[in-house]
């Protein structure tokens, strides 16, 4: 039989993760590691946990960085650290991102401050992100964005009415920024719906696992997860952009 010419999967030389300190954001800095990328692991107020997580990747190179996204002089500050060291960047995962849970029904309870304080955690940060960075992008080599939404999105169920919105807008922003960007740079959205972290404060495992049992794929979604389809959007798909990918054990059907 005549063999099959596959060609190499293109590797992100660097790449930059937001919120890269635990849960998500961890996970993933671990898989871009473990193909070969030189990881910029960014942290808002967990420094130690942050070299903690660049002690334990795979290869050498890799950074923690502080980049609050909800401060746009640490954004551009790390966007100047970043062409300072590497020059460009292949890879920016937006995982960076908070919650504070209110019930849908108390519109009393889901404040000014907190809905604000949402919105730019979730919507506005990722596109500074995205606005400070795209030089360096633009510099990379079949460089994408990776933006972590949530299903929260789609179903109109979550944390709270603030955050799905966020992330509705989130999602809308990743189509927009794929017209905007290309041809240089591709712009995906991963939804994700509940992962076992700790990410939504008081949610417990127990509960987790009462979801999964009424979902098709019965399963808790893992933070390796949602890393394995970031690095399938930024390595694999490189003839999509603009696209919404579900990581949901099939809550959305």
């Amino acid at each position: 039989m005549p063999t099959i010419d596959i060609p190499d999967l293109p590797v992100p030389g660097v790449s930059v993760v937001t919120g890269g300190s635990s849960g998500i954001g961890r996970a993933t800095a671990a898989r871009l590691a473990s193909i070969g990328s030189t990881v910029v692991v960014g942290y808002n107020q967990r420094p130690d946990a942050a070299h903690e997580v660049v002690s334990g990747l795979a290869g050498s190179g890799h950074l923690a960085m502080r980049i609050a996204i909800d401060d746009a002089a640490s954004i551009v500050s790390a966007a100047a650290m970043v062409t300072e060291r590497f020059g460009k960047v292949d890879a920016l995962v937006n995982c960076g991102g908070a919650t504070t849970p209110v019930p849908a029904s108390d519109l009393d309870g889901l404040t000014d401050e907190i809905f604000d304080r949402t919105v730019m955690l979730n919507l506005r940060g990722p596109f500074a992100m995205v606005r400070a960075f795209r030089p360096l992008l633009e510099s990379g080599d079949n460089a994408a964005i990776v933006n972590i939404s949530s299903i929260a999105a789609r179903t109109g169920i979550g944390s709270s009415l603030a955050y799905l919105a966020a992330k509705g807008g989130l999602d809308s922003l990743t189509v927009a920024l794929a017209k905007v960007l290309a041809p240089k740079i591709r712009v995906f959205s991963v939804s994700p719906a509940g992962v076992d972290t700790d990410f939504v404060p008081q949610r417990t495992r127990q509960q987790l696992e009462q979801v999964a049992q009424r979902l098709p794929l019965g399963h808790v979604t893992t933070p390796d997860d949602v890393a394995r389809a970031v690095v399938a959007c930024v390595v694999n798909l490189t003839s999509s952009t603009g696209i919404i990918v579900p990581v949901d054990e099939g809550r959305h059907i």
